[in-house]
């Protein structure tokens, strides 16, 4: 008989927003989009909760950090 497979207990590791006091300065806002900037290439949403900002991964479209950002700020809404 075969030995059991090793169950795959390993923690899920989920992305945790930086908190940042702004975008960086060299990042530029992207047009159309309410909280979405490039930065090195890639899109990034920063969203203001409370005194300073949280940043998102970076994501290879515009839409998926902006969706991102109303999310994150849904969240806010039901926490606060």
């Amino acid at each position: 008989m075969k030995p059991l497979r090793q169950s795959n207990n390993r923690p899920v590791i989920s992305y945790v927003p930086r908190v940042e006091p702004a975008p960086p300065d060299h990042a530029s806002k992207v047009e159309g989009f309410r909280d979405v900037w490039l930065l090195r290439g890639k899109y990034v949403a920063f969203v203001l909760m409370g005194e300073s900002f949280k940043r998102s991964q970076a994501f290879s479209v515009p839409e998926s950090a902006q969706r991102w950002a109303v999310q994150i700020r849904q969240d806010g809404e039901v926490e606060g």
